[in-house]
């Protein structure tokens, strides 16, 4: 079936992870729980600095006897070059399979309805030569395709979707993607929200970074957030840093048009003041997923 909302996502690449140990390989690095990976689940995940810090976020599915993820195309060579690091004696291949796999997105719930898929954060189904799957971080996000190309080209009807409609629903929602969003070497996992979006697993042990990111939960320590803003006109470029009452209270982050994301002390969010990236004024609008999660205890009060 030939879905027309098919968004190919050309920035996305693809890595194969085989070998016997594959998945405790994984399981001692990345923040979630890579045995929840089979046939009908994939999950979203990042792999840290040992201090905690985000150093890259990805998708995770299982194919055949492998393991495929979703990755920044940009930084892929580095995430490998970051795996094999920690590989030593692991019996386990890492390899660029870009050219073998397409990444693409079926946003929303339509997407969701074309390719069958219920509206399950992480379900997922082989099919055609690759796998297809509801976006892990949240369902209204609808479907992501990993397929061979040829099988990307069957679903799509005349021309494809551009990359800017998956792009719009993901700033509309709030989801940071990759290091446009969540600076790398700087940013803690909770203040990219991994824990709402299903990025994290408190109950699954060790892995990098491990336990900052525990502290910081068990504390309630989490000070900063990326969070969905509006502007009074376009958004500021990526950079900008923003100011509330004249003080410094976090930086513009991707946009497109008026809406975009930031990373923003919650204390100026609580306060009410005015928040002014140069001269235009930003308007946080917290998603419905987030907004229960943004508690005075989190809230820094310096």
């Amino acid at each position: 079936m030939s879905i027309p909302s098919i968004c190919p996502l050309h920035e996305r690449g693809v890595i194969e992870i085989t070998g016997p140990d594959a998945r405790d390989f994984l399981q001692a690095l990345i923040t979630n729980n890579i045995e929840q990976v089979g046939p009908d689940r994939a999950i979203y995940a990042a792999l840290l600095t040992p201090q905690g810090k985000y150093l890259f976020d990805f998708f995770l599915v299982q194919w055949g006897d492998s393991l495929l993820l979703d990755c920044e195309a940009a930084r892929l060579p580095a995430l490998i070059k970051r795996l094999t690091l920690y590989r030593l004696r692991s019996k386990v291949t890492l390899r660029d399979a870009s050219a073998d796999f397409s990444v693409a997105a079926a946003p929303g719930s339509a997407g969701l309805a074309a390719l069958d898929l219920p509206a399950q954060p992480g379900a997922a189904r082989n099919r055609e030569g690759g796998v297809i799957f509801t976006d892990p971080r949240l369902a209204e996000m609808g479907a992501r395709l990993i397929l061979p190309p040829g099988g990307l080209a069957s679903k799509m009807q005349n021309s494809p979707a551009p990359a800017e409609a998956y792009h719009a629903l993901r700033l509309e929602l709030g989801l940071a993607e990759g290091s446009p969003d969540i600076a790398v070497e700087k940013y803690f996992l909770l203040e990219a929200n991994f824990e709402e979006l299903n990025g994290v697993d408190f109950r699954k042990g060790c892995y990098v970074g491990q336990e900052l990111v525990s502290r910081m939960k068990h504390r309630s320590a989490v000070r900063k957030r990326i969070l969905p803003v509006t502007a009074e006109g376009p958004c500021p470029a990526s950079g900008t840093a923003i100011f509330a009452d004249g003080r410094e209270a976090g930086v513009m982050h991707s946009s497109l048009g008026r809406r975009g994301l930031a990373y923003l002390r919650l204390a100026a969010l609580q306060e009410g003041a005015r928040l002014l990236a140069g001269d235009i004024t930003l308007t946080p609008e917290p998603p419905a997923w987030l907004a229960p999660h943004l508690t005075v205890k989190e809230h820094d009060q310096d």
